[in-house]
This record gives C-alpha cells, structure tokens and sequence, in this order.
C-alpha cells in the first residue's frame, strides 16, 4: 500500500533540493502522470516536471542525483514509489522546437549508472519524449512551485507530439523479453492514443486494447494489467506463446492507423480521455 504521507514527503524533499539548487532560477515545478490521472499504481512513478532560467552545472547536476538516490524509491522494493524528474531550460523548449532538449534527467533505470558515478549518463541532449511530457503538463498537472505551466511552455504541435510518441515504436521489441508488462502496455497507450487522440492511463489503455485484441491476446493484456494494479505478481511463463504475436499483432495494428490520419490536419488535438 502507497502511503500518502511517505508520498507529501518525497514531494517535499523534491522541491526543497530544487530550490537549493536553482534558487531563483526555478521558474516552475509541476507534478503529472499517474498520480494525476488514473491514480498511482504498484509499479507507478512519480513524475515531476521542471523548468528553469538556465541549464545545470555539473556540481548541480551531482547534487540532484545524490539527494534523489536517497529520496526515491527503488523500482520493485519496498514500497516508497521512484521518482522520476526531468529538468529543461525554458530557452530550449520555449519556443517550441523538435526535437527539445533536455538538461537533467533522473530515473531509476539510471540508479547503477548514477551509483558508479556517472551522473550524466545520456548521450544525447535531446528528448523526444518532451513533446508527450509538455502536452501530459499542458492538460492536467498539479503546480509545486513557480508559475503555471501555461505561462512557460509553448503548447506541442499535433505532428511533433505523434512524431515522438511513435519514436521508439521499433526499439520497444527489443525490451519485451526484460520489461514484458512495460512494452505492452506502453504499445497500449501508443494504439488508443493514435486512434483516438486521448491520452489514457496505463490501465484504461489496456481495457481499450482488450476489447480489440483477439481472443488469443486478450488474456495477455489482460495480464499486463493485472500487474499493473497489483491484482497478480509478475508471471509471464505460461502466456510466452502468446506475447510476441500479441505484441506483432500491436504494433501491425499500429502501423495501418498511421497511414490513415492526417498528421498536418491542424484540427486534430490530443486530450484526456
């Protein structure tokens, strides 16, 4: 059972480092995802958004991993949930611009990298992923500190939005064998989103799916969901035949709704469903 208590603290641990680090150059920090729309799952993040006057240095960016090491949870132990944080400039996402960069990023998938050192553990700068991130903000978020969202971020064109969430379509196959529940409920929300234009929660995606998967595949979302919630532990063995053609028959769907929508219709919009 996720304590709220445990939960208020991390938060307030979260922007008491924030403005130690950033002092007035913390312009706003924002809460989003799960906590916000579908609730916290067994698995969930908590996701924090932050934007700034200027990129971190070094010794800042130590900083923040170090008090976040403590803070957040670790994935699958214990009950206190990850933290999840990326930090941008606002001069590199406002004016909008694809692909947006990022300048800090601290998730539990990074802890070992973190923990041997390496506190700037990506390659690249940029982060399609902005562009979900931005438009998740934009329609539902909770203010920590600073300004209202509206305020410094520049909304998400419906093309750059489609364009990031379909980024890493192929890429997510090959992690189906270590992160089996993550992928297919990932290609869930990718599918209910592209046809619908709704942003829906882990759970509320898999149902959408379930009622469009065939009789073979509906028990394997439906498992992936039952994780999710915590109603069943992680067990895949007895459903193997099934995930990857589950899986193949996902993203073949995915791949024929794409040739369908008009990525230039400027009436197009994503919401919440």
């Amino acid at each position: 059972m996720i304590s709220t208590n445990e939960i208020q603290q991390q938060l307030s641990d979260c922007l008491g480092l924030l403005k130690n680090v950033f002092g007035r150059d913390l312009l706003g920090a924002y809460l989003y995802g799960s906590y916000l729309v579908g609730g916290l799952q067994k698995y969930s993040d908590i996701d924090l958004f932050v934007v700034t006057n200027r990129s971190s240095t070094t010794e800042e960016k130590i900083e923040l991993t170090t008090q976040l090491l403590h803070i957040s949870g670790i994935y699958m132990k214990g009950i206190k949930p990850p933290i999840e944080m990326t930090v941008v400039e606002k001069a590199a996402v406002n004016p909008w611009q694809y692909p947006p960069l990022f300048d800090f990023q601290y998730g539990e998938w990074l802890r070992q990298s973190y923990e041997m050192g390496n506190f700037e553990s990506w390659q690249s700068q940029e982060m399609p992923d902005l562009a979900l991130i931005i438009t998740q903000i934009l329609l539902k978020s909770h203010t920590l500190a600073g300004e209202n969202p509206e305020q410094l971020l520049a909304p998400v064109p419906y093309y750059d939005f489609m364009k990031a969430m379909l980024n890493d379509l192929d890429r997510l196959t090959d992690d189906l064998e270590d992160d089996t529940r993550n992928v297919l409920l990932t290609l869930a929300r990718i599918w209910s989103t592209l046809e619908t234009n709704m942003i829906r929660s882990k759970p509320d995606a898999a149902d959408w799916v379930i009622r469009r998967l065939t009789s073979k595949h509906q028990p394997v979302m439906d498992r992936a969901k039952s994780i999710c919630i915590g109603h069943e532990e992680e067990y895949w063995d007895d459903l193997n035949e099934s995930i990857k053609s589950c899986v193949q028959y996902m993203i073949r769907r995915i791949n024929e709704q794409k040739l369908s929508i008009n990525l230039k219709d400027p009436s197009n919009k994503i919401t919440l469903a």
